[in-house]
């Protein structure tokens, strides 16, 4: 049997960011509780011998790239884009320790796609990242979808 199955694994991360002028109450430091959903897509492993044998990868396989690339470094960071106003951004530096600049502004959908880009080329051969799903909040996320982005 040679499906393709795609499999998913979550992830939760603390996260403060700052959105540099925005005219809403996202222009000031705030955290969410982020759910980010992975979903990697491939043919399981059809072999008896092989300890992975019925697996597409193994979950913990997928977790150690994901903190690896995402986790260790955004949780429990205050994100904010290199952009924004110097003076504010040292005083953020300072006082939250755990500073992320990223060179675009901190929205969901910004994230999402840096997250892609992080974890694209990072999974092993014949496995593909298909989907992520990262949630702001309980009822706002944003998707990046590998189809979308060929």
């Amino acid at each position: 049997m040679n499906s393709i199955i795609r499999v998913t694994r979550e992830f939760t991360f603390e996260m403060a960011h700052v959105l540099g002028n925005y005219d809403g109450p996202c222009r000031n430091v705030h955290g969410h509780s982020y759910r980010l959903f992975v979903t990697l897509s491939g043919v399981p492993v059809n072999d008896a011998d092989n300890p992975k044998n019925g697996m597409v990868i193994d979950f913990t396989e997928l977790k150690n790239i994901v903190l690896k690339k995402i986790v260790n470094l955004f949780d429990h960071s205050v994100v904010i884009s290199r952009n924004f106003d110097e003076e504010k951004k040292g005083m953020l530096e300072k006082t939250f320790g755990n500073t992320v600049i990223v060179d675009y502004q901190p929205t969901c959908e910004n994230l999402v796609a840096d997250f892609a880009g992080r974890l694209i080329n990072e999974m092993p051969e014949g496995i593909s990242l298909h989907s992520l799903k990262l949630y702001e909040t309980a009822k706002s996320y944003a998707e990046w979808f590998a189809e979308d982005n060929r």
